[in-house]
């Protein structure tokens, strides 16, 4: 009975975690660039010499799907996609490289190229800076341009180039503010043949049906834990009024 219980405990536990990063993925379906999270669990004896009967469910890795998400036409100027493997590389709340597959920029307060979330976007010589009152151009290559009406005359003025990456996503992972950082941390290089798709932004790569049924599904498998847990004690419980009997 013990054996069972801690099994479909286990079995519960990691369950509830799937189920949880399931969730957050169906929350992130209609999120800008978002790559879904990926779980893996398997089944690991305790080790403990007097525990033999006891396995317990433990996660092997936390990976991401890194399909990517379909390209929309926004028409918007500081809107970019990267059409293709690769990212955008911006800096962190913490100061450090990091990178993301969401195009939808903005200008700051003080001039800076930033994501929506703020963040400012990284350049081939650090942070971009646009002059005020500028309409912005980003190219495929990722030359970022401002241009100038004064005048009746339309003034190209190079700004720079956005800093494209294509590391091994098998080295990347996803911190806690959702951006992707190399297992080092040392910064990617840069990859002249990532591709960027101006005026466009591209969509999450959840598939919220598949993420729905999903749930579902963990849901029945938690079900069937608690009741074999519960089965498990009911038993126990007989056999202690048998042998009280036989006693």
């Amino acid at each position: 009975m013990d054996k069972l219980i801690y099994t479909a405990m286990s079995g519960a536990n990691v369950l509830s975690q799937r189920q949880d990063s399931v969730a957050n993925n169906l929350a992130n379906a209609s999120t800008t660039g978002f790559r879904a999270e990926l779980n893996s669990f398997v089944a690991m004896p305790l080790g403990d010499p007097g525990s033999t009967t006891r396995v317990s469910a433990v996660e092997t890795t936390s990976g991401t799907n890194f399909t990517p998400g379909d390209l929309r036409a926004t028409g918007n100027a500081l809107d970019a996609a990267i059409n293709g493997p690769g990212f955008f590389a911006v800096q962190g709340a913490d100061g450090t490289e990091a990178y993301t597959r969401n195009g939808q920029f903005q200008i700051g307060a003080d001039g800076t190229l930033q994501t929506n979330s703020g963040l400012p976007v990284v350049g081939d010589g650090g942070p971009l800076s646009v002059p005020p009152d500028q309409q912005v151009s980003i190219g495929r290559d990722g030359s970022v341009s401002a241009i100038s009406l004064a005048g009746g005359r339309k003034t190209v003025i190079p700004i720079g180039k956005l800093k494209l990456v294509n590391p091994d996503t098998a080295t990347l992972t996803r911190s806690t503010d959702g951006l992707f950082r190399t297992a080092g941390g040392s910064p990617a290089p840069s990859d002249p043949a990532v591709v960027v798709a101006p005026e466009h932004v591209e969509g999450s790569n959840v598939n919220p049906i598949e993420s729905m049924i999903t749930m579902i599904e963990l849901a029945r498998q938690f079900e069937t834990n608690t009741k074999l847990m519960t089965t498990a004690d009911e038993n126990a419980n007989k056999a202690d009024q048998l042998l009280s009997i036989t006693n």
